[in-house]
């Protein structure tokens, strides 16, 4: 099965990227990247490569090195614009997260929302993780004029991490843990028809994180059709829910 995943041209999340692709491609399925303009080779957020601040808060070993291996493989640099693909071609869509300033090219691209709109009529399995979720958030049928999450139970970035994460850097790195001014959950929330009995933050994490053997600390949220995740730390789980979504639909 093929699965569309649209990026910015610089700095998404390593692991919202490289995880979700080492789990699908490792089953079979080929994960198709699209830039804004065919042919960017886009780049992680690098500061989540080295570290954040003293050599902490960055991406964990092993999906550093998924990244490294992603780096190497020829479809990450054979992008397609997302504004030329044929979205009916897909059976997936995975849109991933990143806190960083380049994430606004993806984040508030027009063109790709449209897109993400035409995907999401198809009712085929779509996950978004982390700012991914915020894509959705500012997606509207282009049918009904509704937005695509109003009856959507739904994740994403919860307040208090973005908060503490930022709090914590300001004084070092500014707003880099602040892309809007607006939190993510914040403006999520705003999207649903019910926020109260839509939003589902989770169990209270800060630095536990899920791996590739132990989904303890984890946490997804499926409606339908619809994954959502809230930060990398729930990476391994998402991609592994997403996997199970896709045999669904196929018939697996």
């Amino acid at each position: 099965m093929r699965v569309l995943m649209p990026l910015p041209d610089h700095d998404f999340d390593v692991t919202e990227v490289a995880v979700p692709w080492r789990v699908l491609t490792d089953a079979g399925h080929e994960v198709i990247f699209v830039t804004e303009r065919a042919g960017t080779r886009p780049a992680a957020d690098p500061r989540l490569l080295t570290g954040v601040l003293f050599g902490q808060l960055g991406a964990a070993d092993e999906p550093k090195r998924f990244y490294e291996q992603l780096t190497e493989a020829p479809e990450f640099s054979d992008t397609a614009a997302w504004a030329d693909v044929d979205v009916t071609a897909y059976d997936g869509l995975l849109l991933p997260g990143g806190h960083a300033p380049g994430m606004r090219q993806y984040l508030g691209s027009a063109e790709l929302r449209r897109q993400v709109a035409r995907f999401w009529a198809l009712g085929r399995p779509v996950g978004a993780i982390c700012h991914g979720v915020l894509v959705l958030a500012r997606t509207q049928d282009p049918a009904t004029g509704r937005g695509v999450l109003t009856d959507r139970r739904t994740t994403c970035l919860p307040k208090y991490m973005e908060r503490v994460a930022y709090l914590t850097t300001a004084w070092r790195l500014g707003r880099y843990y602040r892309t809007y001014p607006a939190y993510v959950e914040d403006e999520v929330r705003a999207a649903l028809g019910d926020p109260e009995a839509q939003f589902e933050r989770g169990r209270r994490e800060l630095t536990r994180r899920g791996t590739a053997s132990d989904d303890t600390h984890a946490f997804v949220v499926q409606d339908g059709a619809y994954l959502s995740a809230r930060w990398p730390g729930d990476a391994y789980l998402f991609a592994r829910r997403y996997l199970e979504l896709l045999r669904s639909a196929s018939g697996a």
